[in-house]
């Protein structure tokens, strides 16, 4: 199959801009990078509507445009799981009832929070483990911007890589988080306006919905599946064998709606740190459901045309492939998308949008890194603080700005790794369950239950993690042929696929964090006082209220108004 676009002086025009603007943005910025505050956490100073844009553009993407279409292609409108019951219920949780904390306790990081609520060494091992996450994902989303740039431009993947970490390390470096979160904002329009075409076109192609939905039976029949279960979402849950995600409906709901969904938005420094940026609390605690309107409305951006892209695939006539020696190569279906669908001009944009969301992965994972690196790390074990205020800041501004280019360095290994795994939504699920899922434990029970000691917070977090690495070391998806995907201690249970894989380990580690979590708290002596759980512990924080005039700026309006549009979607695509 030939790849290589033929792509005309006016789309390299456009992706050359679009690298300078970026560029721009950080220089611009530089001046204002005058201490470790402002440098690693944006001075807390935007505004709701930016923090919104960014919380919900530095979710978006290599895991949403490359992974999802790719997903959508191999399970069908399933995928948007990931989005109205895998996002939307944690992104108002979150806003409602831990947001206070996070941004009220005035801890700069997710890990420092721990600190504060538990003890030095949970804050240190979440802080460890963070770190290895991060730098993990950024590595997939340098990964998918290189295998961009290899597919469109014909360019050599390791050049490519190298040019990618280049140019994110350029304006991350010299703007900081600020730039990060800016670049976000403007990357979210690049990547609506690029794809959107493909939306229209890929669905005139097929006779719009309806053509669409008659185009799949025979093919989703010919996988022994019931024929609209790719245009369903909860109707074909009710046995694993029935459904291509091969999980049941409680398997979905507890292991993405609850344990991967409420990890990955309520505890993931990476997207709580767009909101603790806010410029006050009312601010901070809208982000999340500013973010969650359009985030509802991404699947149809991005799943819709990977749906369409199956039925593409099964027609000859077409000549849409993303079969690599002989496998299907579904991180490739965005891709080929693009190739099928856009003309010289507006290929320069798409390939754009897909760039803009590669780099707002990796920009967003490496902003988060070297903040955990410089507060959390650094700061803790290595270099204390030494009281003196300005030589204090000036040294951890140093420090955060090596610790952006060591990130950026290590991700590029981790890049390659990401290649071993064929579908990049799958390998970040697969992190994303070992880590998030036992801190999702950990920290619901320590702001909601004032008991939690530090002794057992510590050990339910390590416990949680190891039983999550043995679940996947004694387990494999089907047809795994690397052990990467699982099975690398021995093979007891074998998963129809890798994401029923995931949620499982989700679980596991979740329910071994949480019980002995408790059990621990019960059985270990409280440290923290009553007075010192003020701010951090639900039961033991007076509601402060915030004034907002206008009724539709309300956390708790918006929060209704997002989760009946929620609803709504589900029914309508049962």
């Amino acid at each position: 199959m030939g790849l290589k676009f033929e792509l005309g002086w006016i789309d390299y025009a456009i992706m050359l801009i679009y690298f300078i603007f970026v560029l721009g943005i950080g220089w611009a910025l530089k001046k204002y990078m005058k201490s470790a505050s402002a440098f690693l956490e944006a001075g807390r100073s935007m505004p709701a509507w930016v923090a919104g844009l960014a919380f919900i553009s530095t979710n978006l993407g290599a895991l949403e445009v490359m992974g999802m279409t790719g997903s959508g292609a191999k399970y069908g409108m399933l995928t948007t799981h990931f989005y109205w019951i895998g996002a939307i219920p944690a992104m108002i949780f979150l806003a409602l009832f831990m947001m206070p904390f996070y941004y009220g306790s005035k801890a700069r990081s997710v890990p420092e929070y721990l600190k504060l609520r538990y003890d030095e060494k949970t804050r240190g091992l979440n802080a460890i483990l963070f770190a290895v996450m991060t730098i993990l994902a950024s590595g997939i989303s340098m990964y998918a911007l290189a295998l961009l740039m290899e597919t469109v431009l014909g360019w050599n993947f390791h050049l490519s890589l190298m040019l990618s970490a280049v140019i994110v390390l350029g304006y991350t470096y010299l703007g900081g988080l600020s730039s990060a979160i800016y670049n976000e904002v403007l990357q979210f329009f690049i990547i609506v306006i690029g794809l959107l075409p493909i939306v229209f076109l890929s669905l005139k192609q097929v006779g719009g919905w309806s053509g669409l939905e008659h185009s799949l039976a025979p093919i989703v029949s010919a996988k022994g599946y019931a024929a609209d279960t790719f245009t369903s979402t909860w109707k074909y849950t009710g046995a694993a064998k029935s459904n291509p995600l091969g999980v049941e409906w409680y398997g979905i709901a507890a292991g993405l709606g609850f344990v991967l969904s409420f990890g990955y938005w309520c505890t993931n420094f990476l997207i709580v740190q767009r909101a603790m940026a806010a410029e006050s609390i009312n601010a901070a605690r809208k982000t999340p459901l500013i973010g969650a309107i359009p985030k509802m409305f991404i699947p149809f951006l991005i799943i819709v045309p990977g749906v369409v892209a199956l039925v593409l695939m099964n027609d000859a006539s077409t000549g849409f492939s993303i079969m690599v020696d002989g496998k299907a190569n579904y991180d490739l279906t965005i891709i080929m998308l693009l190739k099928q669908y856009l003309p010289t001009g507006v290929l320069g944009l798409g390939i754009t949008a897909l760039l803009a969301s590669f780099m707002s992965g990796m920009a967003g994972n490496v902003s988060a890194f070297n903040t955990v690196w410089t507060y959390d790390i650094y700061q803790s074990y290595i270099r204390p603080a030494t009281g003196n205020k300005d030589a204090d800041d000036k040294h951890y501004l140093k420090v955060g700005r090596l610790a952006t280019i060591f990130g950026v360095v290590v991700s590029i290994a981790a890049a390659y790794l990401a290649g071993l795994f064929g579908n990049i939504m799958d390998f970040l699920q697969t992190i994303f369950s070992m880590i998030n899922a036992p801190l999702f434990a950990v920290i619901f029970l320590g702001m909601f239950w004032k008991r939690t000691t530090g002794h057992a917070a510590f050990t339910g977090l390590l416990a949680g993690f190891l039983v999550a690495l043995l679940h996947h070391g004694l387990t494999i998806p089907e047809g795994a042929t690397t052990l990467v995907k699982g099975g690398w201690i021995g093979v007891v249970h074998t998963y129809p696929v890798e994401m029923a894989q995931n949620f499982w380990t989700a679980i596991f580690a979740f329910t071994t964090s949480a019980s002995l979590t408790v059990i621990l708290s019960l059985i270990t002596k409280k440290i923290k006082s009553d007075d010192e759980l003020i701010g951090l512990v639900y039961s033991m924080t007076p509601r402060s209220k915030v004034i907002v005039k206008e009724w539709y700026n309300r956390p708790v309006v918006l929060a209704t108004i997002v989760g009946i549009i929620c609803v709504i979607l589900s029914i309508i695509f049962w």
